[in-house]
């Protein structure tokens, strides 16, 4: 009895994507079926592509029906390879080019302003995702993909880091929860991954078992540079290990909060004023800030209350937050224009660096203010507040001499 293999999406609504039915044969060579609206400008090349996938994997009988609403080739491959997989056992992986766009590490004390949550099995919200500039990227395995649809959305993600162009932001994949989540370092891990953000995390042996598994694909790989993490806060027990986990190891970059969940673990609602998450939310800023790290705040969820997400960031500033998360890039705008230092803010750190560098000219031991004395750490924050604002065009790099 023959096997058939579905892969993909379709329906109302759907674009960039395809939805594939395959079927090996014994005999009768490639009999691939296209439809697809723009079958006459660009049927040749994915036909062409079809081919070199089948010769790829060594098919040489199949019955392939392509039902496509513009999917990119990295598409294309991602839901061709992830069918073929459920029918054939093979190590082999089709893997396009990595384009140079997408060659870029990222620090560890990067701005995390704003984290951009996508399906990672939804390529049309993929791939014009980076015009909108979030610091990151993050393509979700976890909750936004369908437990069947987990093993093809891990293929899609691996394409889409290889060959989607992220305009400098964050690449960021959101896996499952330990230990299922270490399936889909495979697939992530060898592609030029930034970030990985841990969901559910509850100790620091999940950390522990997340590094090993990095470790070992590295080396298997010869992969070199930083693959940051950033746990996920999402219940009781993991706000009481809030500290235990943000110190786990040195990669760690950020430790974030995620509101929905904590919320059911504690059998409550989630509301706009947070009463019902405080000690949680500073729970996470005060482990991270002893840990040397950024506390990441949880997604607003209601995306057309513009209003209501501006308090939100305020109040999330307030408490020491250095980001949160967004599940849509009209929110970007809003997250980035006040997390970033406003005016007064501005103003006392110009005051902080120019007071500590005259004191430095002239070789005082102690900074002062006014008749307040300012401590190393109040420049340094001053000083990052500085760049900051330079960095998002609210001061001018040579304000030094505006101040005469």
């Amino acid at each position: 009895m023959r096997k058939t293999a579905t892969t993909g999406n379709k329906g109302k609504g759907i674009r960039s994507d395809c939805y594939i039915t395959l079927e090996l044969t014994d005999i009768g060579g490639h009999n691939i079926k296209l439809e697809s609206k723009v079958k006459a400008l660009f049927g040749d090349a994915i036909i062409r592509q079809v081919k070199d996938i089948f010769n790829f994997f060594e098919i040489k009988n199949a019955n392939i029906h392509i039902e496509d609403t513009g999917a990119l080739p990295f598409v294309l491959a991602a839901r061709i390879e992830a069918a073929i997989k459920q029918l054939i056992d093979t190590d082999k992986e089709y893997l396009q080019e990595l384009i140079d766009e997408n060659k870029y590490q990222t620090t560890k004390d990067k701005n995390r302003f704003s984290r951009l949550y996508l399906p990672g099995n939804s390529p049309s919200l993929m791939i014009n995702a980076g015009i909108h500039k979030p610091d990151g990227i993050i393509l979700d395995l976890e909750d936004s993909v369908a437990p069947d649809k987990k093993p093809e959305a891990r293929f899609l993600i691996r394409n889409a880091l290889r060959q989607l162009n992220f305009y400098g932001a964050e690449r960021m994949v959101r896996i499952n929860q330990i230990p299922d989540g270490l399936k889909d370092l495979d697939y992530v891990i060898p592609h030029n991954i930034n970030l990985l953000l841990i969901p559910k995390c509850e100790s620091s042996d999940q950390i522990l078992s997340v590094n090993e598994r990095i470790k070992a694909i590295k080396k298997e790989k010869g992969i070199e540079g930083n693959i940051w993490l950033m746990p996920i806060i999402e219940s009781a027990l993991g706000v009481i290990k809030a500290y235990e986990i943000a110190s786990t190891s040195d990669n760690i970059v950020a430790l974030a909060i995620g509101l929905e969940d904590y919320t059911a673990d504690l059998g409550t609602k989630r509301t706009n004023e947070g009463t019902e998450s405080f000690f949680a939310r500073s729970q996470v800023v005060n482990a991270s800030r002893a840990a040397g790290i950024q506390p990441i705040d949880s997604v607003f969820s209601d995306v057309a209350d513009m209003e209501a997400l501006k308090q939100n960031v305020l109040v999330s500033k307030s408490l020491g937050f250095d980001g949160m998360g967004c599940i849509h890039p009209r929110q970007i705008r809003v997250i980035h224009e006040y997390f970033a230092p406003d005016e007064v803010e501005i103003d006392k750190a110009k005051k902080i660096v120019n007071a500590f560098e005259h004191a430095k000219e002239k070789g005082l031991g102690v900074v002062s203010l006014g008749t307040k004395m300012i401590d190393p750490p109040v420049v340094k924050r001053a000083q990052k507040t500085i760049d900051l604002a330079i960095s998002m065009g609210k001061l001018n790099s040579d304000w030094r001499e505006e101040l005469g």
